[in-house]
């Protein structure tokens, strides 16, 4: 007699880092504050929560825009990097940043990392359509057309 098939218990076990296993109301801290004060932190974290789902999905729907610049660089022979766009772009979300009352420098950090993926993305993009990574800058910095 066979016996019947039992599924892998670990199989079934969503990742420990899914969305469907994240806990709102996970803390430190819970046990150690005065509840009402936590029941605040965990609203203003839960909006916070909202944001971060938010940056997560703009951020999707930008690569995917990028991505198709990138297939339009590879298609017509241009280089991965703008380097006049970067800049103006640079610029321009500092000065927004400034508006918004966000660090600029931070707003440049997070812009310059966006970026780095970008050209990354851009010169896999290239090599794919047998190009290597034609006009990459030669300082090593890896820098696009403000991602695009």
């Amino acid at each position: 007699m066979t016996e019947p098939h039992r599924p892998d218990p670990a199989a079934e076990t969503p990742h420990p880092h899914s969305a469907e296993e994240y806990d709102p109301s996970a803390s430190s801290l819970t046990g150690h504050v005065d509840p009402s004060v936590m029941a605040e932190l965990l609203s203003i974290r839960s909006s916070i929560d909202n944001f971060d789902a938010t940056l997560v999905y703009l951020l999707a729907e930008r690569f995917k825009v990028t991505q198709r610049v990138g297939f339009l660089k590879a298609k017509h022979h241009l280089p991965p990097a703008d380097p006049d766009r970067e800049a103006a772009q640079i610029a321009r979300l500092r000065r927004l940043a400034e508006e918004a009352q966000l660090d600029p420098a931070f707003a440049e950090k997070f812009l310059n990392f966006i970026i780095s993926e970008v050209i990354r993305h851009h010169q896999a993009i290239a090599e794919d359509h047998g190009q290597g990574t034609v006009g990459q800058r030669s300082t090593g910095q890896a820098h696009s057309d403000a991602g695009a």
